[in-house]
Parts: C-alpha cells; sequence; structure tokens
C-alpha cells in the first residue's frame, strides 16, 4: 500500500507543469513584415525599380532638343582669315525625322566662298529625314522601348527576389519553430525522468524495490539531459539562422534574445500571412508569374534588338532640306526659292556585319522563347506537385497525431501497472522513448508541412501585399 501511493504521489507530481519564465511570442506574420520592410535584399529589390526608371529616364534623353555652336577664328600677323560662328537648334522627333534651325555668321579676308553669308548674317530653319535605315526604328527608339520592357522586367524582378527573401525567412522560422518544440519536448521529458529518478531512489532506500532500479531511472534521467542539451545547441543554432533575417531601420542587424520564443499555433496564420488561403489556383493565371513576365519582357527587348538590326539591311539614305533667309521675323521671307539641300547614300556591298548581327539577334530571341516554354511547363509541374504533397501531408499530420495519442495512452497504461507492482522500470522507459519518438515524428512531420506550403508560395512568386 505504501509503495502504491508513494508510485501515485510521483505520477501526480510530474503532471505539474514547470515555473513559468517571461517570454515574448515573435508570431510568424509580424517576423515576415520586419523581413519585408527592412531587410537589405527586400530593399535592394526596391531599388532595381529605381534603376530601371533612372535607365529610362536616360533613353528618353536620346529625344530632348540640342543646342549646336561652333565657333572658329584665324588672326594671323594683324590679319583676319576667318571669323565662323553656326548655331544650330534641333528637334529630334520618334520616327528618326529631325527638325532644325540655325544661324550663320562668318567673315574674314580668306573666307571659303562657299561660306560666304550676308553681314547680319543668314538664318535657316528645315528637316532631316532618313528615307529607308532609320525611319521606322532607330537606335534612339530602340533604346526607348527597351528601356520601357527593362523597367516592367524589374518590377517582376522586384517580387521575385521579395517573394525568395520571404520564402527563405519563412524556413528559418519554421526551423526554429521546430527546434523549439523539440527543446520542450526533451525539458518536459528530463522533468518527468527526474522526478522518477527521486521516487525511486527514495523507494529503493525504503527497501520497497530494488536498489538496482535507481541506476537504471539515472541513466535515463541523464539520457534525457544529454538529448536536452543537444537540442538547446540546435535552438540556439536555429536562433542565430532566424537572426540574418531580423534587421530594423538604418540597416541594423537584430539578434534574437533567448526569451523571445515563436508562436506554437503558427498553423493557422500561415496561409493568411502568405497569401495561399483557399485553393490561389482558382485566381492564378500562369501567364502572370513574374518569372514569365520577366522573361516576356526580356523577349520583347530582344524582338526590339532583331527589329533595328534587321532595318539595318536597308540603305542608309538622308534627305536634308533647309530654307534661307535673313529677316527670320518677317513670315514671308522663307521660300523654296532660296534653300539648302543635300542628301547622303550608304550602302555596304555585301552586308556580311549587318546579316551576321540579324542571325545573332534571331538566336538569342529563340533562346529567350526556348527558355520560356521550359521555365513555365516546370512552373506548372511545381505546383501540381506540391499541392499533391500538401494533401499527403494533411493525412501524414492525422496519421501521426493518432500515433502519438496512441503511444500516450500505452505509456500512461504501463505507469498505471507499474504503480500496482505489475509493470518494471524499463518497459515505461521503453513506452517513453517511443513516445518521445513518436513527438519528435510528429514536428518533424508539422515543419515539413509548412515548408510544403512555403514552396506553395514560393513557386507562385507572391509579393504579399499585407505584409
Amino acid at each position: 500500500m505504501k509503495k502504491n501511493l508513494l508510485y501515485g504521489f510521483l505520477f501526480l507530481m510530474m503532471s505539474l507543469s514547470a515555473q513559468e519564465i517571461d517570454t515574448t511570442i515573435l508570431n510568424f506574420k509580424e517576423y515576415l513584415g520586419y523581413v519585408k520592410k527592412y531587410h537589405p535584399v527586400a530593399k535592394q529589390a526596391e531599388l532595381n525599380i529605381d534603376i530601371g526608371q533612372a535607365n529610362l529616364m536616360k533613353a528618353r534623353g536620346g529625344f530632348d532638343p540640342k543646342m549646336e555652336v561652333d565657333y572658329d577664328r584665324k588672326k594671323f600677323k594683324g590679319t583676319e582669315y576667318y571669323d565662323l560662328l553656326n548655331a544650330t537648334f534641333k528637334i529630334p522627333t520618334w520616327y528618326g525625322v529631325e527638325f532644325k534651325g540655325g544661324f550663320e555668321q562668318n567673315d574674314g579676308e580668306f573666307l571659303n566662298p562657299q561660306d560666304s553669308v550676308p553681314e547680319d548674317g543668314l538664318f535657316n530653319a528645315g528637316i532631316s529625314i532618313p528615307v529607308a535605315q532609320g525611319l521606322l526604328i532607330n537606335e534612339r527608339m530602340a533604346t526607348l522601348r527597351k528601356a520601357k520592357f527593362f523597367r516592367e522586367q524589374t518590377k517582376a524582378d522586384r517580387d521575385l527576389l521579395i517573394n525568395d527573401i520571404l520564402y527563405n525567412a519563412s524556413l528559418a522560422y519554421f526551423d526554429w519553430l521546430r527546434a523549439y518544440n523539440e527543446k520542450e519536448i526533451y525539458d518536459n521529458f528530463l522533468n518527468n525522468a527526474e522526478i522518477r529518478f527521486e521516487g525511486i531512489k527514495k523507494s529503493a532506500l525504503a527497501g520497497a524495490i530494488p536498489s538496482i532500479d535507481t541506476l537504471e531511472a539515472k541513466i535515463a534521467q541523464q539520457n534525457r539531459a544529454l538529448s536536452l542539451e543537444q537540442a538547446k545547441v540546435k535552438l540556439m543554432k536555429s536562433a542565430l539562422n532566424l537572426s540574418n533575417f531580423l534587421w530594423l531601420e538604418g540597416n541594423i542587424p537584430v539578434e534574437l534574445q533567448p526569451n523571445v520564443i515563436p508562436d506554437s499555433n503558427v498553423e493557422g496564420d500561415i496561409d493568411s500571412t502568405l497569401e495561399i488561403q483557399g485553393n490561389p489556383l482558382d485566381s492564378f493565371t500562369i501567364e502572370n508569374h513574374p518569372k514569365l513576365r520577366s522573361l516576356e519582357y526580356k523577349i520583347e527587348g530582344l524582338e526590339v534588338d532583331r527589329k533595328l538590326k534587321a532595318n539595318k539591311l536597308l540603305p542608309k539614305i538622308d534627305l536634308e532640306y533647309n530654307f534661307l533667309t535673313e529677316t527670320p521675323e518677317v513670315g514671308n521671307s522663307f521660300n523654296t526659292a532660296e534653300y539648302k539641300a543635300g542628301v547622303s547614300f550608304r550602302f555596304p556591298l555585301f552586308l556580311r556585319k549587318e546579316r551576321g548581327d540579324l542571325k545573332l539577334a534571331k538566336f538569342k530571341v529563340q533562346d529567350a522563347q526556348f527558355e520560356r516554354e521550359t521555365t513555365q511547363l516546370q512552373i506548372r509541374n511545381k505546383i501540381m506537385a506540391i499541392y499533391i504533397e500538401l494533401e499527403s501531408f494533411i493525412n501524414q499530420n492525422e496519421l501521426i497525431s493518432n500515433i502519438v495519442n496512441d503511444y500516450n495512452t500505452l505509456l500512461a497504461a504501463e505507469e498505471r501497472k507499474f504503480s500496482f507492482g505489475e509493470s518494471s522500470l524499463f518497459l515505461i522507459n521503453s513506452r517513453e522513448r517511443s513516445l518521445i519518438d513518436a513527438k519528435l515524428k510528429e514536428i518533424q512531420v508539422q515543419n515539413k508541412f509548412f515548408a510544403a506550403k512555403a514552396k506553395l508560395f514560393n513557386s507562385l512568386a507572391l509579393n504579399p501585399e499585407s505584409l
């Protein structure tokens, strides 16, 4: 009877919780919010958009009006050979047409006859037109089009970068949660082993049980202590890994404090935080995937290059016509009888350079198209595989939960039999080891389940707006 009361008291003590320590819970959504807002990679992703905008501004500069002034003068031994002034204002347009106006004033004793102008100077206004190469597409036009595509491509790449950093941060959080749960398991079972060891030692001293049982209880307690120390090291390493993703404003890294713990009830927040609740495929179109959009803009830019290279197969024919007048303030002073005009023609005989450039441009387009088709198939298959994996993990979680409950029942029954003297400490330790293994496996399956959700988020390349 005395023995029964002792073990009844012993197992009652095992159910008591340890002394609570003040802790702070870092929930999943809050954590990812910090990552998205302050992590340097996330800021770098936003910087890429600024780079794309700056490139677009640079490309638009090719259509800025230009002021050009040429002034030459030669004077030697008191003789002014020439004094030449030529000022021009040019306005380039989209289709290669260029409007311009200018002023020319020349003087000197040895002036070239073609530079002779009225004493007060000569004004001109005209137009320059490429009628073959450079009319429908030219370097300025191509640069601006590619800059627009590049700007849109940087937006898609920004989403990919942010998604990738949030994905890795999520895995780090789930690993931290797994290490914390494992540590808690070993902590609880170490407490049970210590209570059991003290109770058995007292029973052995009282002569109720053999002294050899104390050695077995001590070995079990030491094994639990060893496992706990290993779990603490694993938890510390996972916490340091998590700290790699924690930053504050001003690029200040944050080290996770020991009293900060993960949210054990994170499962309900994962889908809403990552915006994968329900069935995201219902509203997801594969063509809207950021990776495919990035490749599409890349192809568009390469197509512009291809068209430009094809245009260079045409002869370069430039026409220029300028009205001339001494009195630009008088509207009817410009007439077709007084003008300066010209035409220029250039055309390589074999076009080997141009034809080679065009072939290379076509190959680049084809290569990018193959990449897009391959990537599209890979993304679709990866997403479908993850859905299958998630369905399996739902079943696995249910199975492992039932297994843990059954092992709990077995352990409780063995403890009850032991309290009646119908079992042994060896059987209790065996049941407890099986329960520990089952709980660790439950944590492992849960971690894989969470990681599969993160992989779905990564495969869809989402950029959560709620963070």
